[in-house]
């Protein structure tokens, strides 16, 4: 028989929030929310709540915002709620171990991938960027290592080649509140049977940053189009049009690796016409389709070449400059 459980929902981004909204619609009662405290956002800078937290007072749920779990009194706060369990998604707070020790049955995350692939804070950006064929969510029983646990549940999708980080992001979405709530279920009923993951096939999925958004014309086409979708929608890949203005980078949203060849040096324009910009590699070539120049808004490259044709002509070199 399946008991409704007292669940604290800890979560912060609208990807946590789908999460929340599944078990929402669940018999089991969401007894309190976690999640950031309010951030400047806009350009007035007005504190803004999380998307979390707007759902969860949509609903009437007592939100906490504690800026660390870490201190006696936050941690007290949390075992007054007396949870049959605590539900993790993108909640952006390290959980020490006597939180994870709180609830009955402890604490569970949605892991945006096929865990042990990708353990860390940007899995979905990652899988996209290393041209993974294969993706998903991993349900895992949380420990106190990072996306160490055991592996409750998982379920795969397909990562297409045109994919961008924002595309996979909204399949996963979907993916992963049905898988929540089954989980959810098992744990109800006792049914739960945990894997071990396995440590040999682990890799760690680092945190972007925009300094590694730069486009090397050195490395092949194909790695630098998955580059290109797996920074999009952000940090977003960029490249230098003059080695001597670091500073000024312009933005690259779309591209697409083509199979040919040419014998021309990386980073130089080879064709430039409606189809896009198309630039040698160090192996193949890179066709540039929407690009956005500095100061400027996102271009499709044909508006681009009727602006500023001369900035792209063939036989121009774009540099790469190592930054320290």
């Amino acid at each position: 028989m399946s008991k409704a459980l007292r669940i604290v929902f800890a979560g912060t981004p609208e990807f946590a929030a789908i999460h929340l909204q599944s078990v929402l619609d669940t018999e089991h009662e969401v007894i309190a929310v976690y999640t950031q405290p309010d951030r400047p956002a806009g350009r007035g800078r007005k504190l803004t709540p999380s998307p979390v937290k707007e759902l969860a007072l949509q609903h009437d749920i007592p939100v906490y915002q504690p800026k660390s779990l870490r201190n006696e009194e936050a941690q007290k706060e949390l075992a007054d709620l007396k949870p049959d369990l605590i539900i993790v998604v993108a909640y952006g707070l390290i959980l020490p171990k006597v939180v994870l020790d709180t609830p009955v049955h402890g604490c569970i995350n949605v892991h945006g991938s096929i865990l042990p692939r990708w353990r860390g804070a940007a899995p979905i950006q990652r899988a996209v960027g290393a041209g993974d064929k294969e993706s998903g969510v991993t349900i895992m029983q949380m420990d106190e290592g990072l996306d160490t646990g055991d592996m409750l549940l998982k379920v795969t999708c397909p990562i297409d080649c045109t994919d961008t980080s924002q595309d996979l992001y909204d399949r996963l979405a979907k993916l992963g509140g049905p898988a929540l709530v089954e989980t959810l279920t098992m744990i109800s009923e006792g049914t739960l049977q945990p894997e071990k993951q396995n440590e040999d096939k682990a890799t760690y999925a680092h945190k972007m940053s925009k300094e590694e958004g730069q486009v090397d014309w050195s490395r092949p086409a194909a790695e630098l189009d998955c580059k290109v979708r797996g920074f999009n929608p952000w940090p977003v890949a960029w490249m230098i049009q003059d080695a001597e203005q670091t500073d000024k980078r312009t933005r690259i949203w779309d591209a697409e690796a083509l199979e040919d060849s040419t014998d021309a040096a990386p980073g130089t324009i080879i064709r430039a016409d409606k189809s896009g910009i198309d630039v040698a590699c160090g192996e193949g070539v890179l066709r540039l389709k929407k690009l956005q120049l500095p100061s400027s808004k996102a271009m499709d490259v044909l508006d681009l070449l009727n602006s500023r044709k001369e900035m792209f002509a063939p036989g121009t070199v774009f540099s790469y400059v190592e930054l320290s």
